[in-house]
Order: structure tokens, then sequence, then C-alpha cells
């Protein structure tokens, strides 16, 4: 990262902090980012991407701990994250007490991962926190590869758009729910299942 950009991701940490709402990069597409702490900034996300109420919010986080502090990491999920992590694997584990609902959608997980971006992983530390990672798109809209392809409406809701450059695209995240001892795939990805349930079998009995 170059000092001009980490000057840039420092900046759209600063926001994050003081409960702004930023566009930035992923390993696959932007994606839109509030603290995840922040139950006015992400009512404020939620609105702003037009998201139906009920739908959790997925998460990003820097490491390990910053996932500790949102969700329980049983040890079948630590062998999970020891293996696809950083990299596009959400897992959904028991959330911790205090999340907003909007992350949650309500229920009682939430879903995370260590992107295998660096640039994410510099903002969420930076920012102090564990942060959103929903597209970067209007709800129902295609998901952009680079900052010039925001929506302009969208754009303008936001507080900053943070261009690190073009994305690959590709498929979204693997997403995978830890359920105890077993695993439920609930959104097929980059990540295949297959390989992701061949640690579970290898790892048995837990």
């Amino acid at each position: 990262m170059t000092p001009e950009l980490a000057a840039r991701v420092a900046a759209a940490a600063a926001l994050l902090r003081e409960g702004g709402l930023v566009a930035y990069p992923t390993e696959t597409y932007y994606g839109l980012g509030a603290l995840a702490a922040d139950a006015a900034a992400i009512a404020r996300l939620a609105r702003a991407k037009g998201r139906p109420d009920g739908q959790p919010l997925p998460l990003v986080a820097a490491d390990l701990e910053q996932v500790r502090s949102v969700a329980e990491v049983g040890p079948l999920a630590a062998a999970l994250a020891g293996r696809f992590w950083p990299g596009p694997l959400t897992l959904v584990l028991p959330a911790r007490a205090g999340l907003p609902a909007a992350v949650t959608g309500g229920g009682a997980t939430v879903g995370i991962r260590i992107p295998g971006g660096e640039l994410a992983r510099e903002l969420a530390r930076l920012a102090g926190g564990p942060i959103v990672s929903t597209s970067a798109n209007p709800s129902g809209g295609p998901p952009p590869t680079r900052a010039a392809a925001l929506d302009p409406a969208l754009a303008a809701r936001l507080d900053l758009v943070l261009d690190g450059g073009d994305t690959p695209g590709g498929a979204p995240s693997t997403v995978v729910a830890v359920e105890g001892r077993a695993l439920r795939l609930v959104r097929a990805g980059a990540v295949s299942f297959e390989l992701v349930d061949a640690l579970r079998r290898a790892a048995a009995p837990i």
C-alpha cells in the first residue's frame, strides 16, 4: 500500500469512527462500510442501500481478536479460520450481545470474515472494530468492481468513496453457518464448500 493510499485509508477509518459511511474495495467487489457497533450508522447504511428490514449485514474484521469481539469462535470455527482466512469465506457464528439488531437481522448469529484484501483489513484495524461489508450497490443492483461504477445516487448518500483501484469481481464470498460440529452452506461462492467441509471431516471429532 502506497503512503498516499494509506493516508486515505486512515482518513476513511476516522470517518467510520465518527459514524460515517464509506465505500471501499474488498477482494471481490466494493463494499459499504459502517462500524458494526454503531447502531445509528448501521440504520443509515440500510436506508442508503434500500435494504429490506430483517436481512442481516455481513462484517469484515482485521484479525481474529476483532472477530471474537462480536462472535463466539468455537473449535471448528477456529480451525476454518486458520485454514481459509484471510479470504472470501464468511462464517455465520453465534453473535455476542450488544450488536445492533440490523447487523444480526434480529437473530442470534452474525456473518463475519477476515478479508483477503489488505485495504479492507487495515480499514477495520484503524476503525477499531469490525465493519459492515455489504456490496456497494442499491439493493438488487449489480455490485461494482471499481469506485467510478458506484450508483451515483448511492454514492451521494455516503461520506466517502475510498478508491483503492479495480477489484477482480467474480464469485462473492462463500457463506457457511457453523452449527456446533456441523456446517451448513448458506451461499455458494469463491471458496468450495467441499473444501470447507473436508476440513470439518478431517478435524472430527472436535
